[in-house]
Formats: structure tokens, sequence, C-alpha cells
């Protein structure tokens, strides 16, 4: 029997960047920060490669994602055959194109765009390839995506891009944003379909839905069921990793080249 290829999946986030090698121990977990000297003065600063989600420092970017798929190198020496990794919903090509740079040139091997929302969807077990659409809000440092999801593909999105976070989660400003864009995208669902989505609830994940504040803002707004996922900051790399192992579904969610 032919062994199994070594696989990773990356969620490069904000705050936090995460990989998952195929062995479902081997998670590292990083800050999303990195120090580099710079060129002019030669001092030495903290920089964070990843702004909103996307890429802000090409250069310190593949020194994180070198670093971070280091850790999981500890478990499996062979070369990567393959790595998942996630992008929000709200990145552009351009954006799409730096990230796919920088994890190919540390990787050397084939590697497939996801967008987080949906990662996270897959992470937290639900269909996403049925009928029925399913709403998830992926509440990260830099930015929110709020989806409704259905037949493998993005009914309707929205995002806010956050200047900053607390250590207790969202500031007030974003947390009226957020629940006010959640409402607004499912009050723009299809009528024939808004009432089962509105049943089957909305999922929160991402380091954010530890909030409470935020959890029972939605409730009181929303009055449909609100879950946070079990350990949310995981969904993403954990959806990514489940995708690495469920090839034709990962194919049909990929983002395209280019």
């Amino acid at each position: 029997m032919s062994p199994v290829p070594r696989l990773a999946a990356l969620d490069l986030g904000t705050a936090r960047t995460r990989s998952l090698a195929l062995d479902r121990n081997a998670l590292a977990d990083w800050p999303s920060a990195i120090m580099k000297r710079s060129s002019v003065s030669g001092a030495t600063d903290l920089v964070r490669p990843i702004r909103h989600g996307m890429v802000a420092d090409p250069d310190a970017c593949r020194r994180l994602v070198r670093m971070v798929l280091h850790d999981t190198r500890l478990y499996d020496k062979r070369p990567l055959a393959r790595v998942l990794a996630g992008v929000p919903m709200a990145a552009s090509a351009s954006d799409r194109r730096a990230v796919r740079a920088a994890v190919t040139e540390i990787a050397g091997c084939e590697v497939t765009l996801v967008e987080e929302p949906l990662a996270a969807a897959v992470g937290v077990g639900l269909d996403v390839i049925g009928p029925r659409p399913c709403l998830v809000l992926d509440v990260g440092a830099g930015i929110v995506e709020a989806v409704a999801l259905g037949e493998g593909a993005v009914i309707d999105a929205v995002a806010l891009q956050l200047s900053a976070t607390t250590g207790m989660g969202l500031a007030e400003y974003a947390l009226e944003s957020v629940v006010n864009m959640t409402a607004g995208l499912i009050r723009r669902l299809p009528a024939d379909s808004r009432r089962a989505t509105r049943a089957r609830g909305l999922v929160v994940t991402g380091g954010g839905a530890h909030q409470e504040l935020l959890l029972s803002r939605l409730r009181a707004t929303l009055r449909l069921p609100i879950s946070a996922a079990p350990q949310p900051q995981h969904a993403t790399v954990r959806g990514l990793m489940r995708l690495c192992l469920q090839p034709s579904l990962a194919a049909s969610l990929a983002l395209p080249d280019g």
C-alpha cells in the first residue's frame, strides 16, 4: 500500500496563524507577527504580515508560513504534496495571488485556496452542498464575514474590516455593525427559503465566537437560533483539513487559479 501523501491546512489570520497536518495532532498555532529588520534604519520591529486577513507584507508572510509549516514537519519530514489555504471572501484577485505565491514558495507544492467561511462551515460539520442554505458568521481579529451558503456556493455575503480589536473581543462600534450587517444578509435571502434558513439558525465561528455579548446581541436582534461552534478559532483550519481528505469536495469549493 502506498503511503498517504503529506497534506497540510493553513489558516492565515490577522492575529493568529494555524496549520494542521494530516496527523490531526499536529496543530501549529502561532501569533501572526514576525521580527523584521528595517532596511532603512536598521532597527528590528515587530511586523504583522496579515491585515484584515490578507497579505500586507509578502516577505514577512513567507517567513510566517515557513515557521508555521515547520511545526507540522516535526511530525512528518516528507515533502508536502498539497496545501489548502484559507482566504477571506472579501479578498481581491491580487490578495489571492499574494497568498498563493507566498505559500507556494515556502511549501513547494500545489496550493489550493478556499474561502474561509466555507472552510469554517465544513469544519463545524454543516452541509454546504445541500439545497437548504446555512448561515455562518466568521468573526476574526481583522475581518468579520457573514455568509449564506447552499449547494456548494455562496448565496450572499457581507464583510466588515476591523481597525482594531480588544482582548475582550469586538469593540462596541463593531458589535452593532456586525449585528446590523448580519440582519441585512438574512433579510435579503430569497423569500421561499428564508423561513427554513432561519429555523436552521446561525453558527458563529472564529475567535470572536467566544464573546458572549456578541452572541446575546445577535439573539436579541435576529430572533433565531444562534450557536458558537466548538473550538470556534479552529473551525477554518479543521475544515481545510477535512477538504484535504475529500479531494472532490475540495475541487468543487476551491477558488480558481490566477
